[in-house]
């Protein structure tokens, strides 16, 4: 019986599998399940290999939660574009940003990685938000500041949803999706007051 070779990845590559690795192991099992040596068990490398492009399980996890914030702030953005040219639900991003923090996990790995000690884990998610306001508030002059106010009550909301909704929903008796309707309806506040 003959082993057959490893198919040979390009750093780029590796890289990519391993983020996509990360990624399924925290929708599967949780935060704690990125590690190192379980995403190259999952990918088929070495832990050094992993070691080489991420230095360590916090650099891993860092890179994840970049490529999470990356990936859902293009959604967004193309959300919030399609908004200024057709008539159009600020649900849709309402349900990205909660998305982001609940489904696509966003949330549960920004707060196991600042229980962990790892100060700089929100770097990535905030650095993206910062370039999506930026990049939606171009020519919007003076709301810019209220574009600021609605991103950060919105991203509160969202994050502390992740982590709190359900239990606290059941908790008042509302509808799991009562944050979420909260948010859209103030988003269409702001949509309705110019902002």
């Amino acid at each position: 019986m003959s082993i057959s070779p490893r198919k040979r990845l390009s750093p780029g590559e590796s890289r990519d599998a391993a983020l996509e690795a990360a990624r399924a192991l925290l929708l599967e099992a949780g935060p704690q399940a990125v590690t190192l040596k379980a995403v190259a068990a999952r990918i088929g490398r070495t832990h050094a290999n992993l070691l080489h492009h991420f230095g360590s399980a916090a650099g891993l996890q860092k890179a994840l939660a970049a490529n999470i914030a990356t990936n859902v702030s293009a959604k967004i953005s193309a959300a919030v574009l399609r908004a200024r040219t057709t008539d159009h639900n600020p649900r849709e991003v309402v349900d990205l940003t909660f998305d982001a923090f609940g489904k696509e996990g966003a949330g549960a790995l920004a707060s196991w990685m600042i229980l962990n000690g790892n100060e700089d884990a929100l770097d990535p998610i905030l650095e993206a938000i910062h370039n999506l306001v930026d990049e939606i508030s171009d020519g919007h002059g003076e709301d810019v500041m209220s574009l600021h106010e609605e991103t950060l009550q919105l991203t509160l909301m969202a994050l502390g949803d992740a982590l709190l909704g359900g239990p606290m929903a059941r908790a008042l008796g509302l509808a799991r999706d009562k944050a979420r309707e909260m948010a859209a309806c103030q988003l269409r506040k702001s949509v309705a007051n110019g902002i």
